[in-house]
């Protein structure tokens, strides 16, 4: 795996499978999976759902609980 940092409070996590996950500050958010995109159905802050709209930049994105991607990050 692999942490890049992307923008101010935004980092990905690359898996060796190719799943990216966005967090923002320290919240997995979104992610791509299998070459499909989703992003939390929880509401956040203001700047949270920025980071979510900039990452997508106008990519199709499915919704999914906040424990989708909270399950994809658990240890």
């Amino acid at each position: 795996m692999k942490i890049k940092p992307i923008a101010s409070n935004m980092t990905e996590l690359v898996s060796n499978d190719g799943t990216v996950i966005l967090f923002s500050y320290q919240t997995p958010v979104a992610c791509k999976l299998n070459g499909n995109y989703y992003k939390t159905s929880q509401k956040w802050s203001v700047t949270t759902s920025r980071h979510i709209s900039k990452w997508l930049s106008g990519v199709q994105a499915g919704l999914a609980e906040q424990s989708f991607f909270d399950n994809l990050t658990a240890i």
